[in-house]
Parts: C-alpha cells; sequence; structure tokens
C-alpha cells in the first residue's frame, strides 16, 4: 500500500523506494542490479525508448534531449531499491517510477519464468520538506548497504569502521561512489546540479558518511522498514 496522502510537487525532492513483493529479492546477480541501474539512466527521458536496444548496445552511450527526473542518489538492495529525486513537471515522478518497475518487472518475469507482481504495491515517497532532512537523506541512502556485512549496526553500532568504509567504497549498486570521485558509466544517472550542493568535494560526502557511522543509533531516526 502506498503512504503517499500528498500529490508529488514539482521543485519539491523526494525519497521514493520500494521493495520485492512478499519482502522476496528484486536482483539475484550482477546482471540484475546493473539492468536495474541501465533504466534508471535510458527511461528517464520524455520521448520514448526501446529496451531491445540495449542488446547491442552500451546503455549509458544513449542521448536523451530531456528528463523526466533528477536523480541526486540512489542505492539498491537484494529486495529494495531507494531514489532521491524531484521532478522536472507535474506527474514526471510517477511517469518515471511506472516506467521503471514495469520495464524491470517484464525483464525479472521473463528471465526466471515467473509471472504476477515483483513489487509490493506502488512505490512509496516521504517528502525531504527541510534542508537538514534533505541533506541526510544522501547519507540514510548510501549508508543502507552496511546491513549486507552488518544487519543490526544501527543498534548496536560499528566495531570496524575501516572495514565498513571499504565495503561502500566497494559496492557499485550504489550513488556513493560518483559522490566519493569515482570515474564510471553510470555517473551519468545523476543530476547533480538539481540538488542543493552540499557535498562540493568528495572529502565532504566520506566525511558525513563517517560521522553518521561513530554515531550509529543516536542520531539516525529514519527507519523504513525494507
Amino acid at each position: 500500500m502506498s503512504i503517499r496522502k500528498a500529490p508529488l510537487i514539482s521543485g519539491e525532492y523526494y525519497h521514493i523506494y520500494n521493495r520485492g513483493n512478499s519482502k522476496q529479492k528484486i536482483f539475484h546477480d550482477i546482471h540484475d542490479y546493473n539492468h536495474f541501474l541501465s533504466l534508471l539512466f535510458l527511461l528517464n527521458r520524455k520521448e520514448n525508448f526501446k529496451i531491445e536496444f540495449l542488446r547491442k548496445s552500451n546503455p549509458y552511450n544513449f542521448l536523451k534531449t530531456s528528463s523526466l527526473v533528477s536523480i541526486g542518489a540512489y542505492c539498491l538492495m537484494p529486495n529494495h531499491f531507494h531514489i532521491l529525486l524531484t521532478e522536472t513537471e507535474d506527474g514526471s515522478i510517477s511517469k518515471f517510477m511506472q516506467k521503471l518497475t514495469t520495464a524491470y518487472s517484464v525483464f525479472y518475469n521473463k528471465k526466471y519464468k515467473r509471472t504476477g507482481a515483483l513489487f509490493e504495491g506502488k512505490f512509496k515517497s516521504k517528502h525531504a520538506n527541510n534542508d537538514i532532512y534533505l541533506k541526510y537523506l544522501f547519507s540514510y541512502i548510501h549508508l543502507n548497504p552496511i546491513k549486507i556485512i552488518s544487519p543490526t549496526w544501527r543498534e548496536k553500532g560499528i566495531e570496524n569502521s575501516k572495514k565498513v568504509i571499504k565495503f561502500l567504497e566497494g559496492y557499485k549498486y550504489s550513488s556513493y561512489l560518483d559522490y566519493i570521485g569515482k570515474t564510471r558509466p553510470e555517473n551519468v544517472i545523476l543530476n547533480r546540479s538539481a540538488f542543493p550542493r552540499y557535498f562540493l568535494e568528495k572529502e565532504d560526502m566520506k566525511t558525513e558518511i563517517f560521522t553518521w557511522l561513530s554515531y550509529g543509533s543516536q542520531v539516525l531516526p529514519v527507519r523504513q522498514d525494507l
């Protein structure tokens, strides 16, 4: 069930997320993750795009004239995803998310020979209605992969921060790599200019993440139960 209680507004920032139906995995291998990432870029356009073009081409080489949304951060987890974005015109978030989840569901169902809904209802959204919360979301989203190696870190804290930072810097399915200066094809998924410039230098994001790791559950108020 969607928790949206108000319409999505152009010029505002939203944390969008959803998970697999009955908490099932939606990403099983590298190909699954990479396909979803390519869809984040390819379907973020007002013109139509034929997914079959992906078979023979680098997805990040396709030019687009205009985007439906501006993406500021994202993270893919085995059974859910997070995206921080803002729409470019009224209704474009819903349009983008419909295109994204439908295309990935078709891909997934065909690959794994299944039928039925892949995601748990409509996408969920939370309005980042103040500057403090918006800045915090960049950390919240990028910290998600830690649960893979330390499921209870928010409650019990981090014993080895260096190990965790190394893991985050090697996790390819998050925009954290883009913020710490890694050059890769996926850089084009983001439109950082549409968001406040909280992290002007790559060390700024590293410092922010390390701060949250240091305090853990003492200052991590947002829980999405994904």
